[in-house]
Parts: C-alpha cells; structure tokens; sequence
C-alpha cells in the first residue's frame, strides 16, 4: 500500500461524512432494529432476584468445585456460558463441559422467559451488546466468572485414546472457575512463550490433547470453513481506533470441538429418548448447486473434486466438504482469494437453522446436533437445557412438541435478524475508522504550503476482490488502522470507456473489448471516493486497473 498524496480539505469532509460518531451511530441502528435498548425495571428486578430462587430449584447438585476448571472467552467476553475440566484415566481422557444452569434461574413461562424467547439470542455489535437476558443474570449469576461457585449442567465424557466418545453423563452441578483464559493468552501459551496458570495447567494440556484427537477423528466429514471476524478497539469518546480480522486458532479450534462434543452427545441422548427439543439442523445441499460451485471453482483456477454426471444428495455434501478442504489449500498457497473462494462454497449450501426435528448436520457431518453450550446468549440452548434436565429426572418441566417447533421457528428467524444487525454495525465501525485514518493520513502528509491538492488525491490500498454483482466488484482491504475494510467498485469506473459484465458463472467481471477479468479473489489497487459512515457505506475507485 502506497502513501499517495492527501485530500484537500473540503474533499475530506466531503469523502468521509464526518458528523454524528459512531457510537451513536450503532446506538441508532441497534435502536431502531431491536426496537429499543434494556430492559423493563419489573424484569430487572425479577432478574436481581433469580440467583436465590435458584438455589432451590432442580434438587441436588454435584459439587465440583475441587476440580480444577477453566474458561476461553474472547479478551472482550462478558458473559462466561462454559468451563471446562479434563484429566487422565489410563489410555482414556475424562472430560467436564460445564455449562451455565440457566433454567434454574428462568423458570419457564415466566417474564424472564417470555422475553428472552422474543428476543431468541444477544446481539453483539462493536463495543456493545444488547443481551438476551438482564446484566444480573447475563453478567453475573449465570456467568462463570473465576473464583466465584456456580450453578452449572455438566456434561461428563470420556474419550477413548483415538478420540472416540465412550460412556456420557450429563447432570446438575456446581463448579468455581479456577482461570479465566482468553483466546490470544492461551495461543501465547500453545506457542510455548508463556506458561499457563499453575491451577489449571495439567487439566489445560489434557483438554488440547483430547481437542486434537476429536478434529483427527472428524477429518474429511465436515467443511473446512473459516470466518475473519472483526475485532475492534475503541478510545474514551467511544470511537474505533483499531481493528483487525481475527483468525481461528488453536484455542478457538480447541474450546470449538469440545463444545461440539457436547452438542452432538445431548442430541444423540434427547434423540435416542424421542423428547421434544430444538436441533439445530444443516440439510444437505441441493447436488445442482454442487455442480455450479465445481464450475464456477474450476473458472477460477482452482482445484476441484471429480465431478461425474449429477451427484446424489449424500456426494452432494462430500463434494462440497472435498471443495471446502482443496479451496483453503488453494488460497493458501495462492496468498489471497480465502474469504471469496470461501464465500463460494458456503453460498452452494444451505442455511442451518433450528427445528424441532432432527435431520443431522451436514455442515460437521453430524448425525445429530443441537445447541447447548451457550443458554446466557442463545433462547434454543435454554430449551435444551430443559429438555435433557425434564429427561434426566433433574426437576425441571418438559417442553411440549408444539412449544419446541414455536421456539425453532421463531429463534431462526431471530437469528437471522440479528446476524444482519451485526453485519451492518461492523461496517459502520469499519467505515468510521477508515474515515478516520483518512483524516490522520491526510493531516499527515499535507504540505503547509500547499494543503489544496486535486480530487483525484488520496492513498492507494491493495486489496482483493471478495463478492461480484453486475454493477461491480466488493474490495476488502487493509489500511494502516486496520485489516478489516471493505468498499463497492462500480464496474463502469473499470477500463475507462469501455463497459464490463458479469460472466456466466458470476465469478469475473470482464471487459466487452479486451476480454480483460476482474476476478474473485483477485488482488486489486484501490482509492477511496467516498464514505458515508453512519451508514457503513464505502465507495472506491480503481487504481491502474
């Protein structure tokens, strides 16, 4: 990425949109999507008063509060939903997923219930979050915070030394977290650079050495997929100051399979028993889509799967998990094109979703699948948290089959709600920063003695090309402040006069004269023409294309 030259300064405040920062920016959106923020003070108070009704409700408890436990959250994490506890036995591995107990401090039908199943999850934007349930449970008597005792479910199991699940129990219990650890800290530890908590460190081995054992024996059956989610760091005033795209690591990929280990045992339990529940399924995809990702890869230069006349429905999903591992192994060999290429493969699949049926996972290749681990931030966890308590014998009531198809329903498309809020905030706050280290760049560059440049001015940011429609192509990019930036290229600032179309497999722009291609995944050279920041909007325009 080149310097280039500065904005003048009426062409800055003309390009970034400066006005109402981004703070209220999000506090607007999240305003106006979720139809207000907080709570009612009667369910504030129905919250504060949940932990002692708690300590009453479910009979016994096993107290675990002598094993040594831990927790991996994000560094920003509020809410702790899961803990976890691990230890040799012979060739086999024991393990404790502690999960908090969340039906003992909302009983079912109650307010606290009624509105945590209207607003079916958190949702999470930049620097805030407007939870499912009130602060005092959310943040405090649900959340597993070190030091302090919890009530927890615990699902218990051991691995036999290929990683293979053996005898599962699953109870009401009470821990105390040992550690909290957050994702950066333990890679720090995995890189042998630091060393992990003394309390926790036997327990913490052992756990990675049964998560590495569960991602061998799941191999080829599941997609290889990864998502960059954006990380941002903000001043006093509220303002993003930084950001960057955060990969999944070892510690993500550790706290992710065992909380997958634990979903597939409660599902295969409720299953087995025929309780009325919420799974959350993941068809298999349609084999016409198949054959168009195989294509449209193939267009693109990129290894693919043989592909012999239409596959069934079951090829289907191999080929596209096959697709997903030769795509990743592709764009790393290549240095750029991952999130496009990736994109790709997911837009070929259907969404998952919850149901009250169970239909397996295609996705992990999963015969059976629920939620579980995470009942403070999502309304389908809670349902299974009473479903398998109501079929265990642990004191809690059973959902009815009408009352878990309603929740599914309604939490999917909850979910798909919320996943659009949060879309939308990362880029008014990536949009902020970018208009912001504009501003910084520009002040910093210009002459004094000429601060007036022409329109054209601004810096160069290499980039790639990370979505195609007919009007153009979507850039992400990187800047000085951060990674995580991304704007629209209109196809008629491309080759001048002469125009540019979509090819047929949508994989390419190309140009009607020079058959020049403007490529998914292509590395391009970009300049900002314009930002409207409270409303995640960003304009580009091509450099030497």
């Amino acid at each position: 990425m080149s310097s280039g030259a500065p904005f003048p300064p009426h062409e800055l405040e003309r390009r970034t949109g400066t006005g109402v920062n981004a703070r209220e920016a999000i506090e607007a959106l999240l305003g106006e999507e979720l139809e207000g923020r907080g709570f009612p003070a009667a369910l504030e108070l129905e919250a504060g008063e949940a932990g002692g009704v708690a300590e009453s409700r479910g009979g016994p408890r096993r107290d675990l509060t002598g094993l040594p436990t831990f927790t991996v959250d994000p560094a920003t994490a509020r809410d702790f939903d899961d803990a976890v506890s691990a230890r040799h036995e012979g060739d086999s591995i024991r393990l404790w997923i502690h999960i908090a107990d969340v039906a003992a401090h909302v009983p079912p039908g109650s307010p606290l219930d009624r509105e945590a199943l209207r607003r079916g999850n958190s949702t999470y934007a930049p620097g805030t979050v407007e939870p499912m349930l009130p602060h005092a449970l959310s943040e405090e008597a649900c959340s597993l915070a070190p030091g302090v005792e919890r009530l927890t479910v615990t699902a218990e199991v051991e691995l036999g030394p290929g990683g293979e699940p053996g005898a599962a129990a699953f109870y009401r219990s009470r821990i105390r977290s040992d550690a909290r650890l957050d994702y950066d800290q333990l890679d720090v530890v995995f890189a042998d650079r630091a060393e992990a908590p003394a309390d926790v460190a036997e327990p913490l081995a052992i756990a990675r050495e049964a998560a590495a054992a569960l991602g061998e024996r799941r191999g080829a059956a599941s997609l290889d997929v990864e998502s960059f989610e954006p990380e941002f760091r903000f001043d006093a005033d509220g303002e993003p100051v930084a950001a960057r795209g955060v990969e999944q690591t070892e510690s993500h990929r550790l706290i992710e399979r065992l909380m997958i280990l634990a979903n597939e045992q409660v599902a295969h339990l409720l299953a087995r028993k025929r309780a009325p529940t919420i799974y959350r399924v993941h068809a298999r995809p349609d084999p016409p889509r198949i054959e168009r990702l195989i294509e449209q890869l193939h267009e693109l230069g990129i290894p693919t799967p043989p592909l012999r006349g239409t596959p069934a429905p079951g090829e289907a999903a191999e080929l596209a998990a096959e697709a997903s591992r030769l795509v990743a192994r592709e764009a790393r060999r290549r240095g750029h094109g991952r999130s496009a290429y990736t994109t790709l493969v997911l837009r070929s699949l259907k969404q998952a979703q919850y149901s009250d049926v169970n239909s397996g996972h295609a996705g992990l290749g999963s015969a059976a699948y629920c939620h579980f681990t995470s009942p403070i931030r999502r309304y389908p966890d809670l349902v299974v948290h009473r479903a398998l308590l109501a079929a265990l014998g642990e004191g809690e009531p059973a959902p009815s089959a009408a009352e878990a198809r309603e929740a599914a329903w309604q939490c999917s498309e909850r979910e798909r709600d919320s996943m659009r809020i949060e879309r939308r905030a990362d880029d008014i706050c990536a949009a902020y920063l970018l208009a912001r280290e504009l501003r910084e760049r520009s002040a910093a560059l210009r002459p004094a003695s000429d601060p007036y440049l022409g329109s054209d001015a601004g810096p160069v940011f290499e980039g790639e090309v990370s979505g195609l429609i007919r009007a153009g192509a979507f850039v992400a990019f990187g800047g000085e402040l951060g990674d995580v930036y991304e704007g629209f290229l209109p196809a008629r600032r491309l080759g001048g006069a002469e125009r540019f179309e979509l090819n047929e497999s949508e994989t390419a722009l190309v140009g009607e004269d020079s058959r020049r291609r403007l490529r998914l995944g292509d590395p391009v050279s970009v300049r900002v023409s314009g930002i409207e920041a409270a409303r995640g909007r960003v304009d580009l325009e091509p450099v030497d294309v």
